[in-house]
């Protein structure tokens, strides 16, 4: 088995991960995964779909991941392993589409205008 590339976003997040047979180490950004993300809800994100696939132990993982914040880096990696899953064997997108890791979230930081405060609060108005 040759190498899976596959790219995962979310948010400003961008994860680029490499599949291959192995012994199961994940490598994040060459730290292990429990060293990079340290509490256990974000390191069951990036199991998930070796959970969900019952493949879990059985591939080597290098992940580069860069931008946003640790829980939208944690949803870019699952997203982006999610698709390598699929790309493996295409009968693991029925586990995996109906809890929706293969679904990208488009759900972004509204930008801020000009004359307001932030992106929707204004400033404060004074009739007198």
């Amino acid at each position: 088995m040759e190498v899976i590339h596959k790219i995962g976003r979310r948010k400003t997040a961008v994860a680029r991960v490499y599949v291959s047979e192995g012994k199961g180490n994940i490598t994040v950004n060459k730290k292990d995964l429990n060293d990079y993300f340290t509490t256990s809800t974000l390191q069951y994100k990036v199991n998930q779909p070796f959970n969900l696939t019952e493949n879990a132990g059985s591939f080597d993982v290098k992940i580069n991941v860069y931008g946003g914040g640790i829980t939208g880096q944690a949803e870019a990696i699952r997203l982006a392993l999610s698709r390598a899953m699929v790309e493996l064997n295409e009968e693991n997108k029925t586990t995996l589409k109906p809890e929706g890791l293969l679904t990208r979230d488009p759900r972004m930081v509204e930008r801020k205008k000009f004359g307001q405060k932030k992106a929707r609060k204004k400033f404060q108005f004074s009739k007198r």
